[in-house]
C-alpha cells in the first residue's frame, strides 16, 4: 500500500481524536468556560453540524482546485481550528474552533478516500478506503482515552495544542507523499458533480451510510449508562471497555475493506446482518458484564465493516464525479449518527430504559438490508436491461 495512503490515514487519526475528545472533557470544559454542562455539550452538536454541512459546502466551493490542494487547505483549517481552541478566550470562539475542524472532518475524509483509492487498483480500493478509516478507529482506542487523560491532569486544553501538532506533522505527510495531479482538476465543475445526483443508486448507497452509522451510534450513544446502570460496571471500567469497543471497530473496518473489494453487497448484509443479531442479544442479556464485554468489539465491528463498502459505493455510483459524493457519504453517515441518537434519546426520555437505545440501532441496521438488498437488485436489474 502507497505510503501516501499511511499520511491519509495519521491525519484521519488527529481528525477521529478532534471529534470525540470533547465527549470526556465536558466537566472541565465547563467549569474553564463558566458555562453550564448543557451549553459545553452543545460544541458536540456545533461539530456535527459542521461535519454534515460544512464537508460537501467547502467541497463544492473548491472544485477548480486539484485534491492534494483540498487536502492540505482543509489541514490548515484544521490546524487553525485546534489552535484557536486551544487559545479560545470565550465560549464562542472555542465553538468556532471546533467547527473549523469539523468542516475539515467532513472534507477530508471523503475527498482521502477518493484519492487513496485513485492510487490503487480496482481490486484495491475498499482496502486503500478502509486503510484511511483506519486512523479514524484507532483515534477511539489511543487517541481519545489518553486526550481525556491529558485533558484531565493538565488542563482541557493541552489536548487541542497535540491535535493541532499532530494536523502539522499529517500536513507534512501529504505534502510530501501524495502525489500531485495538475490536470486533475480541468473541467470538474459543481454542474459535473451534481449530475451523479441524478442516479438512484447514488441515493440508495447514501441511505446505506446514514442507516449502517446511526445503528451504531443509536446503541453506542448511552453505552456508558448501559453498562454501569444495567451491566453493573464501575464507571473506572470504562476507559478500558471503550478501549475493546474500539479495537473492534479497527477490526471491523480492516476485514471490511478486505472483503468489500470481491464482495461489496455480500460485505455490507454480513455486517448489517450481524449488527441485527448483536444488538438484539445485547438488548436480552444487558445485565450479563461477561456477555457485554464480548458484544461491544462485535458491535463496533460490525458497525465499522460497512464503512469500505458504502464508502467505495458511493464512489462507484458517482462516476467521474466522486469528490462531492465522498464527502456527502460523510455528510450521510453523519447525519445517520444525528438521527439514530436522536430517536434513541427519544425511548430513554420515554422511561423504556437504556436497553431501548439498542433496540432502535437494531431496527435501523435491519432497514439497512431492506435498502442494500433493494439496490443490489436494482443494479442488477439495470445490468440484464444494458
Amino acid at each position: 500500500m502507497p505510503l501516501a495512503v499511511i499520511a491519509l490515514m495519521a491525519a484521519a487519526f488527529g481528525i477521529g481524536t478532534a471529534e470525540f475528545i470533547i465527549l470526556g472533557l465536558l466537566p472541565e470544559v465547563s467549569t474553564g468556560m463558566d458555562v453550564s454542562i448543557t451549553t459545553a455539550g452543545m460544541l458536540v452538536t456545533g461539530y456535527a453540524l459542521g461535519v454534515v454541512f460544512g464537508g460537501p459546502v467547502f467541497t463544492a466551493a473548491a472544485l477548480r482546485i486539484s485534491r492534494k490542494n483540498m487536502l492540505l487547505t482543509l489541514l490548515i483549517m484544521f490546524i487553525v481550528g485546534n489552535v484557536l481552541s486551544a487559545v479560545a478566550p470565550a465560549y464562542w470562539v472555542l465553538m468556532l474552533g471546533r467547527i473549523l475542524a469539523a468542516v475539515c472532518h467532513g472534507a477530508f475524509l471523503g475527498i482521502a478516500s477518493v484519492v487513496a483509492a485513485d492510487m490503487v487498483p480496482q481490486d484495491k480500493r475498499s482496502r486503500a478506503i478502509s486503510l484511511v478509516f483506519t486512523g479514524l478507529t484507532l483515534a477511539n482506542i489511543f487517541g481519545t482515552p489518553l486526550g481525556t487523560w491529558m485533558g484531565q491532569s493538565l488542563g482541557w486544553r493541552a489536548p487541542f495544542w497535540v491535535i493541532g501538532l499532530i494536523g502539522v506533522i499529517s500536513f507534512v505527510g501529504v505534502a510530501a507523499l501524495v502525489p500531485s495531479s495538475p490536470n486533475e482538476a480541468q473541467g470538474r465543475t459543481l454542474h459535473s458533480e451534481i449530475s451523479a445526483f441524478r442516479s438512484g443508486q447514488f441515493w440508495l448507497a447514501f441511505a446505506i451510510a446514514g442507516l449502517s452509522m446511526g445503528s451504531l451510534f443509536a446503541a453506542f450513544s448511552y453505552i456508558t449508562p448501559l453498562l454501569t446502570d444495567v451491566a453493573g460496571f464501575d464507571s473506572g471500567w470504562m476507559t478500558g471497555l471503550l478501549m475493546i469497543f474500539g479495537v473492534g471497530l479497527v477490526i471491523g473496518n480492516l476485514l471490511g475493506g478486505r472483503f468489500a473489494d470481491k464482495y461489496q453487497i455480500g460485505t455490507l448484509l454480513v455486517a448489517q446482518a450481524l449488527m441485527v443479531v448483536v444488538l438484539l442479544v445485547f438488548a436480552l442479556t444487558a445485565q450479563l458484564p461477561v456477555i457485554a464485554v464480548i458484544l461491544l468489539p462485535l458491535m463496533g465491528g460490525a458497525g465499522f465493516g460497512t464503512v469500505p463498502s458504502f464508502m467505495s459505493r458511493v464512489i462507484d455510483s458517482a462516476g467521474e464525479a466522486p469528490t462531492l459524493a465522498a464527502a456527502m457519504a460523510s455528510s450521510a453517515a453523519n447525519g445517520g449518527i444525528a438521527v439514530g441518537s436522536f430517536l434513541s434519546g427519544l425511548t430513554v426520555e420515554a422511561g423504556w430504559g437504556y436497553t431501548s437505545a439498542l433496540i432502535v440501532g437494531a431496527g435501523m441496521a435491519a432497514l439497512a438490508i431492506v435498502v442494500t438488498v433493494v439496490s443490489a437488485r436494482t443494479e442488477r436489474r439495470a445490468l440484464v436491461a444494458a
